[in-house]
């Protein structure tokens, strides 16, 4: 039993016929990683509970499972940004690990070791995070995304040389999805109550179901005080585990956003002639196909590849299923296919903006987001162009 374990981060809770001990901790921090292995050595429970999903499960045991990506898949199902988006917050929270010299998720690693030892069962209790940022991703409009993106990238670049383990200690309050968009949480409380609210529901429902009746559940200390709310509480978590369609007036727009601009053009030719016709659709080409190439020259994407964006974009831009970054993205993989050695280096790679460029793997998902950014600048600045011609 652990009653000589005095810390505030530890709870004992109840719930049906179960007893749970719940450990709030830091993910980069060596001190919350003895206390898991105190905890569980004390307890010998039946089963430990860890804030992992499958995929990050996988990422701690498989250390290899970089190489069997297959990164044209991912951009053929449309999962790029998510992956780079997540690749990114993985970047953050292993640049702290390392500076404290900690390993990333060391609490994690400990509860599964220490499980193991003592011969309790190891329980998933968080949702899958693609589909947390996928969740994320569909409530955010254009603008807010790139938002997230260059915030994103921010941390990557710096933002962490200061990191003390007081920080770290303090970081404890937060959940390390927030921490990285807080700024872009406190304007968009969707985001948070994907990120963190859905995520304490889940979690909370997971311990509790979980097999045995001693239960060591190790979470965030972020969580904790969502799980304490939501412990005893019936839940159906089916609907979180969904990935929400567009909504109506999203799909609408799809459709009706490419259907003015041809209506445009048609009023250029119509009230305008052949001469006011030609200078919109040259304006549409030249400012939709040279900013993805310039999105595209910024991710420092194969010259072929910079062709393609430059190509594809003015009539992607007219699609509403098609993106210019996914076209792009799969001509830089083509052109500059990655060898096993960027999947090696991968997890090396994400630590600076230098290796984010470096490596091949994440040079493709750069391609895929800065291609489609620089399309939507473009069309925003072709619009105004072409409703001048009109005049």
């Amino acid at each position: 039993m652990i009653e000589n374990i005095d810390d505030k981060n530890v709870e004992r809770l109840y719930t049906q016929d179960k007893e749970i001990i719940l450990v709030g901790t830091a993910h980069v921090s060596k001190e919350s990683a003895r206390l898991v292995a105190e905890v569980i050595e004390a307890e010998k429970p039946d089963t430990v509970c860890v804030e992992l999903c499958e995929s990050r499960y996988q990422a701690i045991r498989q250390k290899d499972r970089w190489q069997e990506m297959d990164i044209i898949k991912v951009i053929k199902d449309k999962k790029a940004l998510v992956l780079l988006s997540n690749l990114m917050l993985a970047s953050f929270q292993k640049r702290i690990a390392e500076k404290l010299d900690v390993r990333p998720g060391a609490e994690m690693i400990q509860a599964i070791e220490s499980a193991e030892a003592c011969g309790a069962k190891i329980h998933l209790a968080d949702r899958d995070i693609r589909i947390t940022l996928t969740r994320a991703w569909r409530t955010m409009k254009f603008w807010d995304k790139c938002r997230v993106l260059f915030q994103l990238l921010w941390s990557v670049i710096g933002g962490i040389e200061e990191i003390t383990q007081e920080d770290v200690e303090r970081m404890k309050k937060e959940d390390i999805l927030a921490a990285m968009l807080a700024e872009v949480g406190q304007s968009f409380p969707a985001i948070r109550t994907i990120l963190i609210d859905e995520r304490d529901r889940y979690l909370a429902h997971k311990i509790r179901t979980a097999p045995g009746s001693n239960i060591v559940a190790v979470v965030g200390a972020g969580h904790v005080p969502g799980i304490r709310k939501y412990l005893n509480i019936e839940d159906n978590i089916t609907a979180l585990e969904e990935i929400p369609p567009a909504g109506r007036f999203g799909q609408a727009m799809q459709w009706l956003f490419p259907a003015s601009i041809i209506l445009l053009f048609i009023l250029g030719f119509f009230w305008g002639g052949n001469e006011i016709g030609k200078d919109m659709m040259l304006s549409w080409v030249i400012a939709s196909g040279g900013m993805a190439g310039i999105g595209a020259a910024i991710a420092l994407a194969h010259p072929l590849t910079i062709l393609s964006s430059v190509i594809a974009a003015p009539f992607t831009a007219l699609h509403p299923l098609i993106a210019a970054g996914w076209v792009s993205g799969l001509v830089e993989a083509f052109s500059r296919k990655p060898k096993v050695k960027d999947f090696e280096s991968l997890s090396q790679d994400i630590l600076s903006i230098k290796g984010f460029w470096r490596n091949k793997v994440t040079r493709i998902l750069l391609v895929v987001a800065f291609t489609n950014i620089g399309t939507s600048v473009g069309v925003f600045v072709a619009i105004p162009l072409m409703v001048k011609l009109l005049k």
